[in-house]
């Protein structure tokens, strides 16, 4: 097999140091099944330049692995040379979809949800890598059947339902009481949502504590 020419061992260099840039930033966010390609070119002719005796080295950007980086690739022998390489990465990684349609204000289950290889250079609103990060949050807008779920359409995990049956805590100058209420909206926890006192039939505004238990004051 014919030795590797310098072209060759430069595309290997990058490829190998790319591998180690994705590895540790998939490593910080906590990605699984990542893959990636990548699209580099030489800024000047490599025509001239002879394999080098050992691999060379690769020097660069510290930014985003998903921007465009400015690679320097180095031979260390003695001659030896240095030349400049532009890499563009596609980073693919399974990714969170809708497999039917999520209405507004539904609590999300694993059922609705699959996993989907998506380049993620082209979810700048964000994405999420596992299901479980996703279960029991809420749609904040209808969600479409095959849409990659990104942060800005999801909510805290839904506590209250709208048309629940709700325990209302109020308290006034240190006397607490306790009454029965029905949602009007859904919320999560702190959320603040219109609440009917079943008991005076007045609408009141009341704070998400926990599944089924909103505080209000008496008005």
């Amino acid at each position: 097999m014919a030795a590797p020419s310098a072209s060759q061992q430069i595309d290997q260099a990058v490829t190998r140091h790319l591998t180690q840039v994705i590895a540790a930033e998939a490593a910080k966010q906590g990605w699984q099944g990542q893959r990636f390609s990548h699209d580099s070119s030489p800024l000047n002719s490599l025509a001239q330049l002879p394999a080098c005796n050992h691999s060379p080295t690769v020097s660069g950007d510290r930014g985003s692995p998903l921007a465009r980086q400015r690679l320097t690739i180095s031979c260390n022998d003695q001659p030896g040379w240095s030349t400049v390489v532009s890499s563009q990465v596609s980073l693919f990684l399974p990714v969170v979809f809708a497999n039917q349609a999520i209405e507004r204000g539904h609590t999300i289950s694993a059922e609705q949800l699959t996993l989907q290889e998506l380049d993620i250079g082209k979810a700048p609103r964000g994405f999420f890598n596992r299901i479980d990060q996703v279960v029991g949050m809420g749609a904040k807008r209808r969600i479409r059947a095959n849409q990659a779920l990104s942060p800005n359409v999801l909510a805290m995990p839904l506590l209250v339902r709208r048309g629940q049956q709700v325990k209302i805590l109020a308290s006034h100058d240190g006397i607490s009481a306790t009454t029965l209420g029905e949602a009007l909206e859904s919320g999560g926890q702190q959320a603040v949502i219109r609440v009917k006192n079943l008991s005076s039939g007045k609408t009141i505004e009341s704070k998400v504590l926990e599944a089924g238990v909103v505080t209000s004051t008496f008005r």
